[in-house]
Formats: structure tokens, sequence, C-alpha cells
């Protein structure tokens, strides 16, 4: 399929967006959160946001989607990016396997498709034309030294040593960060790919976080750049405790650059059918039927822009190479599996954060967190499982994994855990 592109007219203040998304139905006795004289520069910025709005979606679950004109998100405020020109399909189709079973893909597909058309049909879509953005409620607290810390990780704390063991050549090992993943190393990497199931994990308090995702990465460990796409539940970001859909990107450690979705300028969306941000449903329950979602980061060969695709046929919208040094090639790892983010890791007691849905991993049952179906693309275009993988722990008493590889067709990682708990006091 030939890339189709468009070209955008004199930039707008992609910011006037974020700002608008973060600050927008905050009442006066809530701006003290603010120094005033940021408080005066986000209310004229925020007069933008409704000239920027072509329409508004109200969703079932209290969700407000701004529809906003696709040349004037905040993508192009990233000084990278003034010039940009959006690629508004891949050059090609991406979703070409070595070896593959019709019935698993099929059935992959469904189960993915019907979450994405789930959580719009009900609501109606964006017009073509726009992308959808979803807005932050009313009573958002923004707990952020500054509006541009807004939506990243929290970067590694120095001195270095305490954030990784050099004896390990990837980028694990993050303070305040648990993991448990599985991972591929020592190729080059253009492409990483997962069902994933979903699930909504207990997050104890308001400034951390739980994910599941897939993830490609490259660099030094106190520099690395990566690109990441999951579910999340992260109310520092979200201001609530549901399930969400989440792009993640970063070209220093998250020290300086990187955010989750829009939260600031880099991603470039394109899809106007799925926000990003927005609520997952159905989710997972134990002695349930099983929900899950496809994700696909890949690189498009043509372009270099590192891609998001939904669901096997939904292209998100992507990162353009403008944006990192290491990426502008390819990765150096690609990773599947869970993160936990809190400041109580290194000391008790424990987080009771869960990750997964605070099982530990449960191949027999499947009650636990799960990715099925991984793939990765190296130096071709065709899709496969890796010659290579091996699990990384950070804490396998508080959250443990499992690599199931042998007598079975397709490969499949169990992780997840409960955070404290009587071996992880």
């Amino acid at each position: 399929m030939a890339g189709s592109f468009c070209s955008r007219g004199l930039p707008l203040e992609g910011m006037v967006i974020l700002l608008g998304i973060i600050i927008f139905g905050f009442g006066i006795g809530e701006c003290n959160l603010m120094p005033g004289k940021k408080i005066l520069e986000v209310r004229e910025k925020i007069k933008h946001l409704e000239s920027n709005t072509v329409s508004r979606l109200q969703r079932g679950d209290g969700d407000i989607i701004d529809c906003i004109d696709i040349y004037k998100q905040p993508a192009f405020d990233h000084p990278a990016l003034r010039n940009h020109t959006i690629q508004m399909a891949p050059s090609y189709d991406p979703n070409i396997e070595e070896t593959t079973t019709k019935a698993n893909r099929l059935q992959n597909q469904d189960s993915s498709m019907n979450l994405a058309s789930r959580l719009w049909q009900k609501s109606g879509s964006c017009p073509k034309g726009t992308i959808p953005v979803r807005r932050l409620p009313q009573k958002v607290p923004l707990k952020t030294n500054s509006l541009e810390d807004y939506g990243r990780k929290k970067p590694c704390s120095s001195p270095p040593l305490t954030c990784i063991n050099k004896d390990i050549s990837s980028n694990l090992q993050q303070s305040n960060r648990s993991v448990a993943i599985l991972l591929t190393a020592g190729y080059s990497y253009s492409g990483v790919k997962g069902d994933i199931k979903v699930w909504n994990p207990r997050v104890e308090s308001d400034n951390e976080y739980s994910t599941s995702q897939v993830s490609l990465k490259s660099g030094p460990y106190y520099d690395f750049e990566s690109v990441e796409a999951g579910w999340a539940v992260n109310p520092s970001v979200y201001g609530d405790r549901k399930t969400r859909l989440f792009v993640y990107w970063t070209a220093d450690a998250s020290k300086k650059t990187g955010c989750f979705d829009l939260t600031c300028p880099g991603f470039v969306q394109t899809s106007s059918e799925i926000a990003l941000g927005a609520a997952i449903y159905p989710l997972s329950v134990p002695s349930g039927l099983p929900y899950q979602i496809t994700l696909f980061i890949f690189k498009d060969p043509n372009t270099g822009n590192w891609w998001v695709q939904y669901g096997e046929k939904i292209n998100l919208g992507y990162w353009p190479p403008d944006l990192f040094a290491w990426l502008r090639g390819n990765a150096e790892t690609a990773e599947w599996g869970g993160e936990v983010y809190s400041s109580k890791l290194e000391h008790p007691p424990h987080t009771k954060t869960a990750m997964g849905n605070g099982q530990f991993p449960d191949y027999v049952s499947g009650n636990s967190g799960c990715i099925k179906r991984m793939r990765i693309r190296e130096n071709s275009l065709v899709l496969k499982f890796p010659e290579w993988v091996s699990t990384f722990l950070d804490e396998y008493r508080c959250y443990d994994a499992e690599y199931i590889g042998d007598y079975i067709e397709d490969p499949e990682f169990y992780y997840g855990g409960p955070g404290q708990n009587p071996l992880c006091p």
C-alpha cells in the first residue's frame, strides 16, 4: 500500500491544546496549584483551544473527547517538527509473518477489534481531518514541578550506579521501578508486537502506576531512548484508576523529553477513531472471558517513522525519527511485560500496587498478566518470534515472570504479582 502524505500550513502552538487539556475546567479555588504567572499564561492559551476544536464527544464512561484539527495537534510545537509533513498511513502493510495460523490470526484480530470498536461505536467518532484528544476531568491535581514535567515518567535518580547494574547490557533496573519482562537483544530491531491481556490492577497511591506494554529501546542506560505502547492504570496522568490505552516515548531516559500520549509535543496522531488515553472496555476478570489488545510498534522503512498499530488495522500515529538520535536507526532491544512505578520500592513497606492483575504468573488458568503472539521484526519486513529471549525481574518475591516456550505452538509470557505480600514486606 502506498503511503499518503498531507502538507500542513503554518504551525500554530500545539502546546495550546496540551495546556488546555490539563487545565481546562479547573476551578478558581484550585488555581493555587501553580504560580500566578503560569495561571495567566495558561488562561491566555486556553482561549485558542475552542478554535482548534471542531467538535466534541461525550462518552458513556464520562470522558469528554475534543476533536482537534489534525494540523493543530500538540506534536507540531516540537522544534524538530515545525516543518514536518504528516504521513497519513504507513507506506506498506506491516503485518507480514514468516509463519502464521489462520485461525489464530482471526481469533486475535477479532478480540482486539471488538475492543477497539466498542470504545467508540456507542459515542460516535471524530470527523475526518481531526484527531480525538481526551480532556482531563476538572479536578485532576497537577502534582508536577512544572507543566513541562506533566505526563513524563520520573527519571532515574543519580548517581547512575543506583539505577542500573552495568553488567546488564539493557536499560533495566531503573530507580523506583520494578519490571517483569521478556526481552530479546543482540540484533537490530525495527518492530515489536504482542497480544496483551487487559486487566485493572490495584494502584495504591495517586503518584504510582502499573503498565503492561511492548517496547523498543536503544542507547546507553543513563540516556536511553524508547518507544512504548500498551495499557496503563496511572492516576497522576489520567485522573482515575481506569485501564487506559497509552503510548510513551523518551529520548533521554525521561530526564527532559518524552511523555504519555499527547501530553507533550512528539507523537503525531493520524487516527480519528481512537483517543490515546481512552478507557479500555471490557476487561478480563478471573474465571471470565479473556480480553486482549494487539499492539504493534514498527518502523516505516521509507520514512523512518515509528508507527503504532492497534488491533491489526488501526494505525494510531507515529513518532518521527527527528525526535531521536539512537532510534533514527533500529532498536537494540525489544521487550514485553509489566512495569510498576513507586517511590516505595527500595525500602519497606513495599507498595501494594499490583502488576498484571495482582496474581503471580499462572500459565495453567491464565489468571495473571499475559502476552501472547509475540513478534519482532529485524532487518527484513517479516514478523517472527525472536531467536533468543530471556526473562528479567527486579523483585521476584513481589512480581514474577514465567516464559512458556516448550511443547506449545506459539510461546507465551506470563507475569505479575501483588506487590507487598508475606514474601515481599
